[in-house]
């Protein structure tokens, strides 16, 4: 019997040989964040919808703590999750019964994106921080796992002492490739400009079976860290796939066609393993930032 994973790859192929998308279930988990979910999952459902692959629904989770109990939405039936959820700071914790069908299903194959702020949920739940590679906020330090950043064309293990998660006041910055031959990064430039967008810097976690396909310099003209912190990279999870994006703090951010195209090419591998949309002409380049309405 085919697992969740190779159906979709299969349905995804034989839809391609034939000439046609195939449409796999994405579903956005919503209704919680410290940032403003509800201008940013319109914008997540449009830009997955776009590429003709997905189709689309969200789980969003009641604004009144004591019916969490009952939020469990359908992660064993979805193709793709998107996390677009933060409980920091709002009381906003998975039941656990949730919490094993999230873990089940990913462990099963189905892919994940975790975007933006999604990185600084649930600071203390193991097996959520091996699924997301690495968080920020939430109380999370030295004990959640090493700070990574990029150093003379490899990856540091940073175990010293230190608070996780920080960013400066947003601005323009530069994303270079680290992976040019992974599906997602293939064919886009070795360096891009990204839009205007909080640049998130130290984070930490298990960092386990993770690659890093993008960084960026966290300037310290803008608060950072003078080194090159990851902005992009995946995590393998039992059978699943994870991408993860720390850009698009909001809607206009989110106009990047950088960041438009890297989520959706990084959904598409979440979701089957391949990568079949080719590079925009309107890509950014590397002196130029280059944006979508």
């Amino acid at each position: 019997m085919r697992t969740r994973r190779e159906f979709t790859t299969a349905v995804v192929a034989a839809a391609a040989a034939r000439g046609e998308p195939a449409r796999c279930k994405a579903l956005i988990i919503d209704g919680r964040n410290n940032h403003d979910w509800r201008s940013t999952s319109p914008v997540l459902k449009r830009l997955l919808e776009e590429t003709g692959l997905f189709r689309v629904e969200f789980a969003t989770a009641p604004q009144a703590s004591a019916q969490m109990e009952s939020f469990l939405p359908a992660f064993g039936s979805s193709d793709l999750i998107v996390l677009n959820y933060s409980d920091f700071g709002n009381g906003g914790v998975w039941n656990e019964h949730a919490k094993f069908a999230f873990v089940e299903a990913v462990k099963g194959g189905t892919g994940v994106v975790v975007y933006h702020a999604a990185s600084s949920a649930f600071a203390d739940w193991e097996e959520f921080n091996r699924i997301v590679g690495l968080g920020g906020w939430g109380g999370r330090d030295e004990r959640s796992g090493p700070h990574l950043y990029w150093e003379a064309d490899a990856i540091v293990m940073d175990q010293s002492p230190a608070k996780a998660g920080h960013h400066g006041p947003r601005h323009p910055y530069a994303v270079v490739t680290r992976q040019p031959a992974h599906p997602i990064m293939a064919g886009l430039p070795p360096v891009w400009m990204h839009a205007s967008d909080e640049l998130y810097d130290t984070l930490r976690g298990p960092a386990e079976e993770l690659q890093v396909l993008a960084t960026a310099w966290s300037d310290p003209a803008f608060a950072g860290t003078a080194r090159h912190e990851p902005v992009l990279f995946t995590v393998r999870f039992g059978r699943g796939r994870i991408f993860h994006t720390t850009l698009g703090h909001d809607p206009e951010a989110m106009q990047c066609v950088g960041f438009i195209v890297t989520l959706q090419r990084g959904a598409e591998w979440a979701a089957t393993g391949r990568m079949t949309q080719p590079r925009p002409s309107d890509f950014p380049t590397e002196r130029q930032v280059s944006l979508r309405p």
